[in-house]
């Protein structure tokens, strides 16, 4: 009878450690982070986020020629083909959250992955400017 309840107890034991270790790295793959994917949301929540939020950086990367045509107040602007050249020099603060857009979406996913790949840890991709429903600057 001892013996099972040795048994019973080592095996409740791993069972937990097992969960513990499998809660760990569910976190870990889910949470946005140096080298890992980026967090996504909408255009309406990042409008939302930046009406009181502070110290974030939009980043725009369409070409400057569409850039100039409009963009959200404030945007600075790096084309996607750029990023790995110019985001260094440009965006020196590795930790500061970054929004970033495009026209439509697609070229922000791919600017907010070149980031993550260069260790920036705080990238959060916002879609396009065809969504956003605010005012622009020229």
């Amino acid at each position: 009878m001892e013996d099972s309840k040795k048994a019973f107890f080592i095996i409740g034991i791993c069972i937990i450690l097992i969960g513990v270790f499998s809660a760990f790295i569910l976190y870990k793959s889910l949470r946005p982070g140096r080298g890992l994917p980026y967090e996504q949301i909408t255009m309406e929540q990042a409008a939302e986020y930046m009406s009181y939020e502070a110290g974030y950086l939009l980043l725009d990367v369409r070409t400057q020629e569409e850039y100039a045509e409009g963009h959200i107040p404030g945007a600075i602007c790096i084309p996607n083909e750029e990023i790995e050249y110019q985001a260094e020099r440009l965006l020196p603060d590795k930790e500061q959250l970054i929004y970033v857009y495009c026209r439509s979406g697609r070229r922000s996913k791919e600017a907010a992955q070149k980031l993550c790949d260069m260790e920036y840890a705080n990238i959060t991709e916002i879609g396009g400017i065809l969504d956003w429903q605010g005012e622009t600057e020229k």
